[in-house]
Parts: structure tokens; sequence; C-alpha cells
């Protein structure tokens, strides 16, 4: 079988989508574009060789609605014989760009593969696809009487499930932006992130990142999807998702270069992760944020392996709740969860999140000298996609 390895992962800043936020003013193609030509001279590899390039982006309308990653190729000056497709896992959609770029490099029908993904939140705003419509029709409608609810409202049915409080809530959301700020001041993001050329000057660093957050500023947020009528429907609702730990809306891409550990050892790259198992599941729809666990459960028997022998884990914080959840149903490792802060102090754009998950526990596992990564991401619909990967000698 031929062997994928991850030969480089690289990442924009995140920056706050928001009229005045960092990237607000570059096209997402753009965007995407440099993220390429990055990855693309850092290792030295002849563009021409890439076989594809897998991009993930959810919102796939307005800026986002031609193919993303072929008009970033394209708009990078690379070679226009090298295609592209896009993903829509909604929050895992890059997470599965890597999983596609892998398998194919498995099968043999492809040796070098970018999976990438973007997401201009400032520009393209969350659910704007959709239009106004019903997505899911009335015979969906009919099993799922008397309806599903949206995901902050879920992430308040998985604390209340869990047995997570506000204040467990917001302490966890307070630990994301601490860890985050070890990580940036210490250097712990320097290799990871490129530079972004905007019209007002080069951003080189995450925006996203609230050094002085604490449990008492948090606790002083109102809970944004408390519903008088959802209340009556959950009783057991406690209402204690709010802005502050919930991820940030973001703009920003990632990319990463994978392919034969055969083809690396021929151009004289160095492997620096092998994947060693990697999995999907779907989970109840209601509950939406709660796949992670059935995931990470599916891939660590797929691996032979137990979560204590994993040395990383990163599990995205859509919402605070849903790591927390899925540390006290596997009795996990706090210590080992997000060391690095998550996606509540870094953001979170929806169709780069995956790489960008998967780029920082790279990076954070070489620093530390770690073997063992395991990544899980909740999507939309009540799915997950789980990833293991060990760190090459």
């Amino acid at each position: 079988m031929n062997i994928p390895v991850i030969v480089e992962a690289i990442r924009s800043p995140m920056a706050r989508a928001k009229p005045d936020g960092a990237l607000a003013e570059l096209h997402p193609v753009d965007l995407l574009s440099q993220v390429l030509q990055q990855l693309i001279a850092r290792t030295g590899i002849d563009p021409g060789s890439v076989d594809d390039v897998i991009c993930g982006c959810v919102s796939q309308a307005g800026e986002q609605a031609g193919t993303p990653g072929r008009l970033a190729w394209l708009a990078a000056g690379l070679p226009m014989h090298v295609p592209s497709t896009t993903i829509d896992r909604k929050c895992g959609s890059s997470q599965q760009a890597v999983h596609f770029a892998a398998q194919a490099v498995m099968a043999g029908v492809q040796d070098i593969v970018i999976a990438c993904g973007v997401e201009s939140m400032s520009r393209v705003p969350m659910g704007s696809s959709r239009m106004g419509k019903n997505i899911t029709g009335p015979r969906f409608d009919e099993r799922y009487a008397p309806g599903l609810v949206g995901q902050g409202v879920s992430a308040d049915l998985v604390a209340a499930k869990w047995g997570l409080s506000r204040s467990d809530l917001d302490h966890y959301a307070a630990r994301s932006h601490q860890r985050a700020h070890q990580a940036q001041t210490g250097g712990g993001f320097a290799r990871e992130i490129v530079g972004i050329q905007t019209p007002k000057g080069v951003v080189s660093a995450d925006e996203t990142i609230r050094a002085g957050t604490t449990p008492e500023t948090l606790a002083g947020l109102k809970a944004v999807f408390e519903n008088e009528e959802l209340s009556a429907r959950f009783p057991q609702i406690q209402w204690s998702t709010t802005a502050g730990n919930a991820s940030q809306m973001t703009d920003g891409a990632s990319a990463m270069l994978i392919m034969s550990e055969k083809r690396a050892e021929r151009l004289g790259l160095r492997p620096r992760a092998r994947f060693v198992a990697f999995d999907v599941v779907g989970d109840d729809p209601l509950y939406m944020l709660t796949a992670p666990i059935p995931a990470t459960q599916r891939v660590l028997a797929k691996a032979k392996m137990k979560l204590d022998d994993i040395h990383h884990y990163e599990i995205n914080e859509a919402f605070a709740s849903v790591p927390l959840a899925w540390q006290k149903e596997l009795r996990a490792d706090g210590e080992r969860l997000n060391p690095r802060g998550g996606a509540i102090a870094l953001g979170h754009p929806l169709g780069a999140s995956g790489v960008r998950l998967m780029t920082t526990m790279l990076h954070a596992m070489e620093d530390s000298g770690q073997r063992y990564g395991i990544q899980s991401m909740c999507e939309a619909g009540g799915m997950a996609n789980a990833t293991i990967i060990e760190i090459t000698p």
C-alpha cells in the first residue's frame, strides 16, 4: 500500500469576521491563493506535479461560489492543468479534504495532493447559501418532528446532558484564550502562520486572541440562544451558551501538502507525519454536536489504540460544551486537550478549520516531542470526522 504522509502544513492568521477585520478587504480567492503560493515555495516542489487540490469551503455562495480552490490556484500563477474540487462537510470540510487526499494516495490513483480550506465569513456570511429557504424538506421534517434546533441550542442541550454549568463553559473558554496567548507570545504559532498581503499591509498574527479574558468577564455575557418556546420544550436547558464561550466567526485559509512516502523520499522531502487511521460518523441531528465522541471511539478501535496512547487531543471548540462533553464522556486528560487553545480563541473559519486544527496539532506535537495526535470536529447535521496522526522521527 502507498503510505500517505504530511510534508508541509501552513495557515493564514485568523482574523475577525467584521468590516474592519484584518482580512475583510481581501477576496477569499486572493486569501487562499497566497497560502497556496507559500505552501509551494516552502517545499520547493514543482507545482505541475500536484495531482489535485481539494478545498474545503462551506458557504459556497457569492465570492465563494466559483470552485475557490481552482480559482485560487490560478490566481497564484500556478499551472492551469492542475484541477481542484470543493468539499462541504460543514465544519469538517477541510478535514474531509485531508481524508480524501490521503485516501487517493493510499489507493495509488494520485501521488501528490493538496488539501486546503478557505472561508471569508466577513464577506460571505454563514448561512447565506440557504437563500432563506427550508433546507430539510417535508420527509425529513416528518421524521424529526417537532423539528431540529439551531447549533447554539444544541450546544445548550449538550451542556445539560453532560451536566456542564455556565461556570464550566466560561472557565474553559477563558483557558482557551490563555493557552492561545501563551502559544502566541512564546512563538508557538510562528512556524505555521504565513503572512498575508492585504490592501492595508501584511497581516502576520492572529487578531482573535483576547489575552485578558477571564471567567469573571465572561460571566457577564448574555446567553444568546435563550428562547421561551424552546424552554418549554426542553426544560432541562439552563441557557449557558454565550458569544464568549462559543467559537468566533473568522476569516482564514489553510493548506497541507500530502504525498506518498516514496515520492517524498525521491524528492528529498522529510515526511513530518503519517496517517494512522481516519473515520467519519453520524450521530443524533438534534444534539448535532456529539458525533466527535463515537468518531473518536471508532477511529481508536480502527487503530487498535486507547485514548491514553494519544498525546495530543484536538477537538474543535465550536462551543465550549463540545470538547467538555467529549472530555467527560471519554475521561480524557484536560492537559492534552487543545493545549494551544482552540476556535474560541483562534476563531472558526468554517471551511478552513479542519486543516487549521491539524496544522496547529502537527506543529505543537513536533515542538513537544510527542508521537500521536487525534483530531475530531463536530459538523452540522450530527456528523464528525476523526483522524489519528503519528509524527515521524
